[in-house]
């Protein structure tokens, strides 16, 4: 099993985070596990709909910790999104 690679958001709203996932998943190869730390109490709703809105897989919360943080894996054959807005999907 490989390392995860952890997203810091900090404290940043989620419309923030999820330019920073998109950006992400588009550099790391598929199958590869992220950790998203987010405080933004709107992260344990967004992060789920864009992973369904896009076809990465949301893994959920990790356990408790010391700050809030989510599991996603990265597909493949992942749907692209808006990078400025990555709620967005891109017309092909």
């Amino acid at each position: 099993m490989t390392t995860p690679v952890v997203l810091d958001g900090g404290d940043r709203r989620c419309v923030l985070l999820l330019i920073e996932l998109r950006r992400l998943t588009l550099q790391v190869p598929a199958d590869t596990t992220i950790h998203q730390i987010a405080t933004d109490p709107a992260a344990p709703l967004d992060l789920p709909a864009w992973c369904h809105l896009t076809g990465h897989t949301y893994l959920g919360p990790l356990p408790a910790g010391d700050r809030p943080t989510y599991a996603i894996r990265v597909t493949a054959a992942a749907a692209v999104t808006d990078p400025d807005r990555p709620w967005r999907p891109t017309q092909v």
